[in-house]
Parts: structure tokens; C-alpha cells; sequence
């Protein structure tokens, strides 16, 4: 037993995962009927477990596997010298090109993600049990609300039942939201229809609808639509970049009271970078800009605030580490800037990830968005975080405030090596709605 200092990790398990999804539409595509995962899970001398979770992808897990010797041994209490160590010396991704997510080519996404991120969970999990403090507790100055605005995020969903995929079906499930999330959805109508079954469920007051899937004239009939229904609703769209700089002027520019702010409306164009794009389109039209593209490290941050290119920086702690998001956060109250978390398809260890790192943002942070909604029912955790009355509560317990269901763990596992692939490939699925389909950051989804 050490008696000097933080207990010891005496283990690390790395267990790739896997759950269900519906034929969610974005830029890149569709979404495949499965999303992956990998968990992270250590234990130390006490028998203290610490949980953590991260995005897929065999190179994810490879170099999550690459960093077991320089995690068991180690103090608690030395997380950050472990982090900045795996950081430097585990399995790094080669053949990055640099460019990110600028055009949101989803082959770099294993660039722009932190494999550390699910140790650094793990050991502040772990961290505060010892302590008996929250996890955001120890994040940046701490502990700085109890609860956290949750938007509804919003897609359009096509007809599974035109594909030959293993989607889920729920059309006789007793929960109306359970219903709607597998149902098509490509009208103003259905997204409203959407947005009611979610806000009735969770208690939205805020929404974000995913576009760069039809035109974008169409996509802003559902913004309309959507506003009508809920006029005291904060809504926003993501279009991924998908507009070119005049048309997303021509969609927005009297917009104001209709939109709160617009993510990623525009792209790299005619040899102007995202950031330089985002720049005139800010001029152009007055809105708040928000990003989960151009600024996906400090480098690119720089060169973003330089132009004042982004208001609100949506800095997925997956992305960033949890101390990075919480550090950018901090920098971003300090300069009048906001920030805000952008989310992937995720399980319930992540959502707690998010729910820390907002709780111990500081400043008025923009309501924070998640998939989780869309895999409700798959927690891998027995007392997962709930939203409520469009919230997050951060538990009344040390660390993350969740317990591990191993054997949930191991069934998702058991999913997981059922598939062939396990990177993320939206361009598959479409492939079954138009033939031939390739991903172009300059074209909707379902215009071809």
C-alpha cells in the first residue's frame, strides 16, 4: 500500500465498444447502423475503478493499448505528467495532412481526436473518489455550476427501410421519442415532429438542426418551421461547411431573431481558408459564429481569433483533453468569447465527460449539445447521467458520479467484434440510397 502520496494504478483495460444508431444524415453521409467506442477502465490499489471513454477506430484503440506502460505504476495524483507523457511517447496516427476538419473529411477525425482524453477520465475518476470531489471539481478553477443547459440536437433521418442494414426498428416502442428517432425525416414537418418528441422527453427550451443535407433554402423552411412551433426556443444550424460563402449570406442575413447564431456555415473557397471565409461571413451578416472545425487545437485557435473568425469555440473535451477544454473555456470568458462542447455519437461515459468539463467552464456558456438522446437506452453505466427539464444535474457523488455495468461493457464488446469495420464510414449507407454516392464538402448530402 503506498501511504506518501495518491494510490497506485495496479490496471488498464481498453475495451472497444460498440451500440446502435439511426440513418442520421450530415455532410459525410449517413450514419452506419453501429457506432464504435473505446473504453478505458483502471483500477488502483484501493480497488477504486476509473472509467473513460473516447471515439472509435482500430488506430484509437492501438494507441490507447500503446499507453499501458506508462499508466500502471503510476500515482493518481500524476495524471497530467501520464497525460502529457502518453501524449508524447504512445502510438501516434502518421499521415496527417494538417488540414483537420476544415472540410470535414472524416478519415482525419482520428487526427483531430485525443486518444488520451479516456485516461485522463479514468484517473480524474479515479482522482476524485480519493478525494471525494467531483470531477469537475478539479478542472480549471473548479466547480462553477450545479447544472448545464442541454440543446436538442436535431437530424434529418432517412428511410431505413429503403436500405438492406441492420437498423434499429422502435415503431412499437411505449416512448414516443423512442419512436420518432428511427423515423424518417427530410420536411420541415418531421423535424418539428422531432423536436416536439424530444423537448416532451428531455425538456429541450433550446434546439440544433444538422443541415448540409438538402439546399440550404429548404433547410431553413424547417429553421422557420421550427421557430414557430417554439418562439422562445434558442435554435441554431450546422451545416458543416457544406455553403458557399454567398450563399451563406443569402440564407442568413435576415435571419436575426429567427437564429440565434450559425455553425460552420461556410467552407474553404477559391483558395481562402475556413477561418478566412468565416471571417467575411461574420462581416457580412452580423451573426454570432460558433465552430467545431476550425479551431480544433491551440495552432488553428490562433489563427481564428486572429481573424475573428468565431464567437463560440465548441470545444469537444475529445478533442482537447478535459483540462484542454476546460483551459479554453477560461481563455474564452477572459476575452468576451464563448464556449460551448460539440458532440459525436457517444455512450453515457461521455456525456458525463461533457457535463464535467461545462460544470467547471467559466462564464455564460452556450447550451451544450450531445447525441446521447439518440442512443438513450444503451447506457454502459448502472446510474448514467438523465437530462431533465432540458438539464444536467452533476451528481452529489465523487468523481464522475457514475458506476461501470461491466456487463453491459462486454455485450457492447460482443457487438463490437460482430463487425467487419470499425471506423466510421458514412459513405457506406449512402451507397444504398444513391448509387456510387462520394462525399464532396461542397454538396448536401442528398443533392447529387
Amino acid at each position: 500500500m503506498n501511504n506518501k502520496g495518491t494510490p497506485v494504478i495496479t490496471e488498464m483495460k481498453v475495451i472497444p465498444v460498440a451500440g446502435y444508431d439511426s440513418m442520421l444524415m450530415t455532410l459525410s453521409g449517413a450514419h452506419a447502423p453501429y457506432f464504435t467506442r473505446n473504453i478505458v477502465i483502471l483500477t488502483d490499489e484501493t480497488g477504486n475503478t476509473g472509467i473513460g471513454e473516447v471515439h472509435g477506430g482500430d488506430d484509437i484503440t492501438k494507441a490507447l493499448e500503446s499507453y499501458r506502460d506508462y499508466v500502471i505504476g503510476q500515482e493518481i495524483g500524476n495524471y497530467k505528467t501520464i497525460v502529457n507523457t502518453i501524449k508524447n511517447k504512445g502510438t501516434a496516427n502518421c499521415d496527417n495532412d494538417g488540414e483537420g476538419l476544415q472540410g470535414l473529411d472524416l478519415k482525419n477525425l482520428k487526427f483531430v481526436v485525443h486518444a488520451e482524453t479516456a485516461v485522463e477520465c479514468a484517473m480524474l475518476d479515479l482522482l476524485g473518489k480519493f478525494m471525494n470531489l467531483p470531477v469537475c471539481a478539479l478542472l480549471g478553477d473548479g466547480q462553477q455550476r450545479d447544472e448545464i443547459q442541454i440543446l436538442g440536437y436535431l437530424f434529418y433521418i432517412h428511410d431505413k427501410d429503403k436500405v438492406d442494414l441492420p437498423y434499429l426498428d422502435e415503431s412499437d416502442s411505449s416512448e414516443e421519442w423512442f419512436r420518432v428517432r428511427r423515423k424518417v425525416a427530410l420536411t420541415p414537418q418531421s423535424i418539428v415532429e422531432q423536436a416536439k418528441a424530444a423537448k416532451a422527453k428531455y425538456g429541450f427550451k433550446d434546439f440544433k438542426l444538422k443541415a448540409g443535407v438538402l439546399p440550404g433554402a429548404e433547410e431553413m423552411e424547417a429553421i422557420k418551421a421550427l421557430k414557430k412551433e417554439m418562439p422562445d426556443a434558442r435554435i441554431n444550424i450546422d451545416p458543416n461547411g457544406a455553403w458557399t460563402l454567398k450563399e451563406a449570406i443569402e440564407l442568413c442575413k435576415d435571419k436575426h431573431g429567427t437564429l440565434t447564431y450559425v455553425e460552420d456555415p461556410c467552407g474553404p473557397e477559391n483558395g481562402f481558408s475556413s477561418r478566412e471565409v468565416m471571417c467575411e461571413f461574420k462581416n457580412a451578416t452580423q451573426f454570432q459564429v460558433a465552430t467545431n472545425m476550425i479551431a480544433t487545437d491551440w495552432r488553428q485557435f490562433y489563427h481564428a481569433s486572429a481573424l475573428k473568425a468565431v464567437d463560440i469555440v465548441l470545444a469537444d473535451p475529445h478533442f482537447w483533453t478535459m483540462n484542454g477544454s476546460v483551459r479554453m473555456a477560461q481563455v474564452l470568458n477572459d476575452w468576451g468569447l464563448t464556449w460551448g462542447s460539440h458532440s459525436n455519437n457517444h455512450f453515457d461515459i461521455s456525456l458525463a465527460i461533457f457535463a464535467h468539463c461545462a460544470a467547471a467552464a467559466p462564464g455564460e456558456i452556450t447550451p451544450m449539445d450531445t447525441h446521447w438522446i439518440w442512443q438513450d437506452g444503451q447506457d454502459l453505466c448502472s446510474n448514467a447521467m438523465k437530462i431533465k427539464d432540458g438539464k444536467i444535474k452533476i451528481p452529489d457523488r465523487p468523481g464522475l458520479g457514475i458506476d461501470i455495468d461491466i456487463d453491459k461493457v462486454m455485450k457492447a464488446n460482443e457487438l463490437y467484434n460482430k463487425m467487419d469495420n470499425h471506423d466510421r464510414d458514412d459513405s457506406m449507407a449512402m451507397q444504398h440510397i444513391i448509387p456510387g454516392w462520394k462525399f464532396d464538402s461542397k454538396k448536401p448530402t442528398l443533392v447529387r
